[in-house]
């Protein structure tokens, strides 16, 4: 006799029992309410419960494996929250940045494609695959220095870097969840009539506020991206998404996306256009079979079901990420204050409400303290420590071979720059992190950085 009497029923039962699976065994990885001095302090972690397993199994059951339902209600549902027209999903963060920048080389954009040789201004601090698709595509990225304790791109330097005629675009990130002064950024890009691309990997629900109008970072630009890998603000394992408000940009990122192709048919449907057989592309003949008509070099980027599947669970949740956010950043903020003669302490954007990433730390180098030294102190703690990532870019080994040569431009000195990568670090204030593990840490921190 059949155990269960509809499909349906099935699924009722193996989610229950998930459910179950996760209070019994998964539960407790995820408590830091009896956080003792010493337990291991992530700068990440994952914060889930049942539902994103739940959801997780529902789709693994569905067996549909590659983009599906789980896909298109997330993308739905993320364009409503962030508040753009349209949204897409692939499978990394570097690989949203990938395809923001590629969709700018279109030929449908006419005067304003980039071009192999054009100039795309940027930050050497950052994380490099922000900049890596502009140099593999072959155009120029051209950099400029950072502040501090902001940590974002020195607007003052924008016109200095400005190449008319080759300028194409400003590509730059908000650093762990500050905004860029995303104001004078805009009026720049608005005024020379260039492309403007946030990374928001690493700000996903932060805000900036323009001339009383209050929108989340990435819906500034004329495309955002996302990442939603494990550390960041919200998971599905691995993911990305790219977004815009742009009919035409929302065209190229799908075919980019999906193979460069020319059809917009979603997986398992055939013909939506109707004129799938008597169409003219290229020099192919007539009729030629739209689902198999290229009009870029794409990629296949899209992302699985069942990552998707967490990541309608996860934005549920998000409102009360941010908020955790902030309160931790604040409460290690206030708690360092009295220390900041010994470091620099992260300073919010103007006219912002940041979603935080993590906490920056800056040693005043007038201290002699070793930021090395302070950093394996905090780790023998068990506090994890991060560096913000290639500290100066062009310093990295990946520059080995084009160091020095006209691939890319510097504009003035990165002073700032390289006082970060010598002298900065961070550490985390993710969701799952309780008020006594901020207050330990801080601890920690103030011994690290004492006479």
């Amino acid at each position: 006799m059949a155990r269960w009497r509809n499909e349906e029923e099935a699924r009722t039962e193996i989610k229950d029992l998930v459910a179950e699976f996760y209070h019994e065994f998964k539960e407790q990885e995820t408590d830091h309410s009896n956080f003792t001095p010493g337990d291991r302090i992530s700068y990440a972690s994952r914060v889930y419960d049942e539902k994103e397993m739940q959801s997780l199994t529902d789709a693994t059951l569905d067996f549909w494996l590659t983009t599906g339902r789980f896909s298109s209600q997330f993308e739905r549902d993320f364009a409503k929250w962030i508040g753009v027209k349209h949204a897409h999903l692939v499978n990394s963060g570097s690989s949203a940045n990938l395809i923001a920048f590629t969709v700018l080389t279109a030929p449908e954009l006419g005067e304003r494609q980039i071009k192999r040789g054009d100039e795309v201004i940027t930050v050497a601090c950052g994380f490099p695959t922000t900049i890596n698709p502009i140099l593999q595509y072959g155009a120029v990225p051209v950099f400029v220095d950072v502040t501090v304790p902001q940590y974002n791109i020195d607007v003052t330097k924008l016109e200095a870097a400005y190449n008319p005629g080759k300028t194409k675009a400003v590509m730059v990130a908000h650093t762990l969840g500050n905004p860029f002064n995303l104001k004078a950024v805009k009026a720049f890009c608005e005024e020379n009539n260039l492309w403007l691309v946030e990374d928001n990997c690493d700000a996903l629900g932060s805000q900036y506020t323009i001339d009383g109008e209050t929108r989340f970072t990435g819906t500034w630009g004329d495309l955002g991206t996302s990442s939603f890998y494990p550390p960041h603000h919200m998971t599905m394992g691995e993911g990305g998404a790219v977004y815009t408000n742009d009919p035409v940009l929302n065209r190229l990122i799908l075919s980019y996306r999906d193979w460069g192709r020319d059809c917009y048919c979603p997986s398992g449907r055939d013909n939506t256009c109707g004129h799938r057989f008597d169409g003219d592309y290229g020099e192919l003949p007539h009729g030629y079979d739209h689902k198999y008509v290229y009009s870029h070099f794409g990629y296949n980027l899209k992302v699985t079901d069942m990552q998707a599947a967490v990541g309608v669970e996860q934005l549920k949740k998000f409102p009360t990420f941010i908020e955790r956010r902030r309160h931790n950043w604040a409460r290690l903020h206030k708690a360092l204050e009295d220390v900041q003669d010994r470091i620099i302490l992260p300073e919010p954007a103007e006219n912002s409400n940041p979603s935080w990433f993590g906490f920056l730390i800056s040693i005043r180098p007038e201290t002699g303290l070793d930021r090395n030294k302070v950093q394996r102190f905090i780790e023998s703690k068990n506090i994890q420590t991060r560096l913000l990532f290639s500290g100066n870019v062009i310093k990295q080994p990946c520059f080995d071979q084009i160091r020095g040569t006209d691939d890319y431009k510097v504009v003035g000195e990165l002073t700032h720059t390289d006082f970060i990568m010598n002298n900065t670090f961070w550490v985390g204030v993710y969701p799952g992190m309780t008020d006594a593990m901020i207050d330990y840490m801080a601890e920690v921190i103030k011994e690290a950085v004492k006479d």
